[in-house]
């Protein structure tokens, strides 16, 4: 996955309830004859959608209520790459892809560049505009067009272990330079090692790297077929170098994310920090994390950073709906995409469930979301302290049609440098190469 939440929604998913027949309605190409949810206004046009947040019942019935003008029929057709095989099978096909559909913001580009979902700003973009900041639109943008409408994000921070940082006289660090010599002073007290390298987080890594200053693509629609591709720029390599030598020097571990391994070490506090996205407290409790021993002993604090005078905030993960080109009726598609997510009801649903953390400003300046205690991190305003003022700070990122190729890609070298065959430079260059060759083989000219 590109980003988290497999485990803990699929646990979830168990709990939305079966098929309910609808109306039929006005569709777009995706059959409307059978929905998961009820059709409350069956004399409305419906369109059809796909979606796969475990909430998403209760987002559609209030959707539909609050509706004058049209109905949504959502089915859950799976999350991530099984909805994506199912969109790209219709994509091919000409037909059965759903009115509206849920993606991931970096799987925008690529559906994009297939002409199968389409630009939105004709169909109401201005009156929702101010709905959302500019980070945020930024991400589910493609050039000048807007493919999709916020739903979600993950701007980046530092959980931590209070108990770790408490026994070796550690305060949180605020730069990177203080982050390997606190865990330098961890390592030589004996500590666990202070956070981990994983090579199948690559959307993390790329965050990182972006925080330090690269631009690993540059691409306009305009320009379809040219894109500028800066794998291997200093910034990159500063990146990739900075976690390889913590790897090298033990004060890090190299163990995959979101593995039971994983999971099991931090609970146990073989782990000093966890450097990840604000839906992570969300994930980690579905995963068990803060339960028994370890309740208690988290906190968050802001990502360290390479020039505090200069601070960057940078983000992991995010969805969106966007409007597909199968749609019949594209304006009622569009009013669905900007409707659906946006209720206060359905974002503080979502919130408090720790589904999503909300890009909506109605959620984000909401003083009972901004000042909210987080019981994960006992009873810390993180998202007044940490998760709102960099979501506000965020500026966005222009995601690259292959993205799924560069992840797995950005896999291969990482696990090169914790193997220790390369080093972070020579992997950046090696990437470079590799993703070149790629977007060259898929006819495009590379910058």
């Amino acid at each position: 996955m590109t980003r988290r939440r497999t485990v803990a929604a699929a646990v979830m998913l168990a709990a939305v309830g079966g098929l309910v027949a609808c109306s039929s309605g006005d569709s777009g190409g995706s059959d409307a004859s059978n929905c998961t949810n009820t059709i409350t206004k069956p004399e409305l046009p419906v369109v059809t959608m796909w979606g796969w947040y475990p909430n998403m019942r209760l987002v559609v019935d209030n959707f539909n209520k609050q509706s004058s003008e049209v109905q949504v029929c959502w089915t859950n057709v799976g999350q991530g790459s099984d909805e994506y095989d199912k969109f790209q099978t219709a994509i091919s096909a000409g037909t059965g892809a759903p009115d509206v559909i849920m993606l991931e913001m970096d799987r925008i580009p690529n559906f994009q560049i297939q002409n199968a979902i389409v630009d939105i700003k004709k169909y109401g973009f201005d009156a929702v505009k101010g709905n959302y900041g500019p980070g945020a639109w930024k991400d589910v943008s493609v050039g000048d067009a807007v493919y999709g409408v916020p739903v979600d994000g993950g701007p980046l921070a530092m959980i931590y272990r209070k108990d770790i940082f408490d026994r070796y006289g550690i305060t949180p660090p605020k730069t990177w330079t203080e982050y390997e010599q606190a865990a330098q002073k961890v390592k030589d007290a004996g500590g666990p090692q202070f956070g981990d390298l994983g090579a199948n987080v690559s959307a993390l890594t790329m965050a990182l790297q972006i925080q330090r200053g690269a631009v690993p693509f540059t691409y306009d629609p305009a320009r379809p077929k040219s894109i500028g591709v800066r794998l291997n720029d200093q910034a990159s390599k500063d990146v990739l170098d900075y976690w390889g030598g913590l790897a090298r020097k033990g004060l890090v571990g190299t163990q995959d994310q979101f593995t039971p391994e994983y999971i099991s070490g931090v609970i146990n506090g073989k782990y000093a920090t966890y450097v990840s996205a604000a839906w992570a407290p969300g994930y980690l409790t579905g995963a068990g994390v803060g339960k028994g021993q370890d309740t208690g002993k988290f906190a968050v604090a802001p990502l360290p950073q390479w020039d505090p005078t200069n601070p960057v905030q940078v983000n992991w993960g995010g969805s969106a709906f966007s409007v597909t080109s199968q749609a019949k009726k594209p304006e009622l598609a569009a009013k669905a995409a900007y409707g659906l997510y946006a209720d206060k009801e359905s974002l503080t649903d979502g919130w408090t469930n720790q589904i999503i953390f909300p890009l909506n400003l109605t959620a984000l300046n909401d003083p009972e979301f901004v000042n909210l205690k987080v019981a994960f991190f006992g009873g810390q305003q993180a998202n007044k302290e940490v998760y709102v003022p960099a979501a506000n700070a965020y500026r966005g990122v222009a995601y690259s049609p292959f993205g799924q190729y560069y992840f797995e890609a950005m896999t291969k070298q990482v696990s090169a440098i914790i193997s220790g065959s390369v080093d972070g430079s020579r992997a950046a260059d090696r990437l470079q190469e590799d993703v070149t060759k790629y977007a060259k083989e898929q006819g495009f000219t590379v910058q």
